[in-house]
């Protein structure tokens, strides 16, 4: 079979080979080549704040009923509630089977600079009352310049809402935004072209900074976890895919050019723009995934879920810390709370996790700093669960409201087999 090299899967796949052959054979160069990564997730960031507040708007605007985007939204956050705390409990399950933290030498791991994600999880509030305040920005144009997800989505509900409410006044509105936002995806499809380049940086960083043979002392961690995020996709979001009438597996087939994208970055948030417009092909209205997916990266993070519960059991075996079921629980119900507040950006995971240990001091918050040398590694499957996880709550949240309208073209060639209206649950 001949390769296609003008194709963007081939060649962000290109990039990741070439990226750790260089990182093996030219470490000190493929450590500097993080700068590739770097400058690309800021394009991409730089775009995400606009897309987001316009598509937000549109699709609420285009429903002209309030009550609708109530309706979606509770399903939506109801979905991710139920979801994600599944993915919570299975990384608890698992990491107390295998126990990757058992016999491990604290002391030969200590001395790594944690210093900057303690004092990140020191600044950041993680209280219910500090956590729902934060979403109100300071100032409308103040959202969107600091990028922060949650606020964005709350000035662009009710502006939306607004928009709405004012029925045929608002169309004109709704009418530029429209423009708008294709400018933005135009842009969107040149920075593209620069990820294949970014793919190989990262790819290169990683194994020039940190080595090949740095992944065996923590490799029984990593495999938990991708072992993990493996069972939650094809177990809980497969019987969910098959509950609504699709196949997970053919879905992920689908956006793996995405998937890849995000291989390459560690970042959920690079595919974020390329997947929006994806699951409009796929059949999903457009006022869904409006107001799905931006919302869902912040509440819907299955990846980070999934992380932050191993991470921290990891790290109470590692200091043998005996946490009885209780201790567990608590660990769940904080984290719970402090997933939801983990934005899809490379690092985030682990800043999240500083915060839950250091409003759960059973375990010592220092031990992250066993984790520094692999978190890249595992930050790659929390990306791309993500990236799944909510690439899926889109489809069902779109078939719960019977706005799954399938293109046929699109299912000829991807997906044949997907019935268009599903049974709810």
């Amino acid at each position: 079979m001949k390769l296609n090299f003008k194709n963007l899967t081939v060649q962000v796949l290109m990039g990741i080979v070439v990226g750790i052959a260089i990182g093996f054979l030219f470490p000190k160069f493929g450590a500097e080549l993080k700068v590739l990564a770097d400058i690309f997730i800021k394009l991409i960031k730089l775009l995400i704040a606009p897309i987001v507040f316009f598509t937000i708007v549109i699709g609420i605007g285009n429903m002209g009923d309030v009550k609708k985007v109530g309706r979606i939204g509770g399903k939506a956050l109801l979905y991710f509630e139920i979801i994600s705390t599944f993915a919570l409990a299975i990384g608890l399950v698992v990491v107390n089977i295998i126990k990757p933290g058992s016999g491990f030498n604290t002391q030969a791991a200590k001395g790594g600079d944690v210093s900057q994600f303690t004092e990140q999880a020191k600044e950041t509030s993680h209280g219910f009352i500090d956590f729902i305040v934060g979403i109100i920005p300071d100032n409308f144009v103040g959202s969107l310049a600091k990028g922060d997800l949650l606020p964005i989505l709350f000035v662009a509900v009710l502006f939306g809402i607004a928009t709405a409410s004012l029925g045929d006044k608002g169309k004109p509105v709704i009418k530029i935004f429209e423009q708008f936002t294709d400018v933005f995806f135009k842009i969107v499809n040149i920075i593209m072209k620069f990820s294949p380049y970014a793919a190989s940086g990262a790819m290169a960083y990683t194994i020039g900074k940190f080595g090949i043979g740095s992944l065996f002392s923590l490799g029984k961690l990593m495999g938990s976890v991708y072992l993990t995020m493996f069972i939650f996709i094809v177990g809980i979001l497969g019987i969910v895919g098959k509950l609504y009438g699709f196949n997970v597996l053919k879905f992920i087939a689908y956006i793996k050019e995405e998937i890849l994208l995000v291989l390459g970055t560690s970042s959920s948030e690079s595919a974020l723009p390329r997947m929006m417009e994806r699951l409009e092909k796929f059949g999903c209205s457009k006022s869904v995934v409006g107001l799905v997916v931006p919302t869902g990266y912040s509440f819907n993070l299955d990846g980070t879920a999934i992380y932050l519960s191993m991470a921290a059991i990891f790290i109470a075996q590692a200091y043998n810390v005996d946490l009885t079921i209780w201790h567990q629980i608590t660990l769940l119900g904080i984290l719970m709370l402090t997933s939801k507040g983990a934005a899809g950006v490379t690092g985030s995971g682990f800043i999240t996790l500083a915060a839950t240990l250091s409003a759960f001091p059973t375990i010592p918050v220092e031990g992250i700093a066993l984790l520094l040398g692999v978190d890249r590694f595992m930050s790659e499957a929390r990306a791309i669960t993500n990236l799944i996880g909510n690439g899926v709550a889109t489809v069902v949240v779109s078939k719960m409201e019977n706005e799954f309208h399938p293109s046929v073209t699109e299912m000829d060639t991807r997906l044949s087999t997907i019935p268009v209206n599903a049974e709810k649950i």
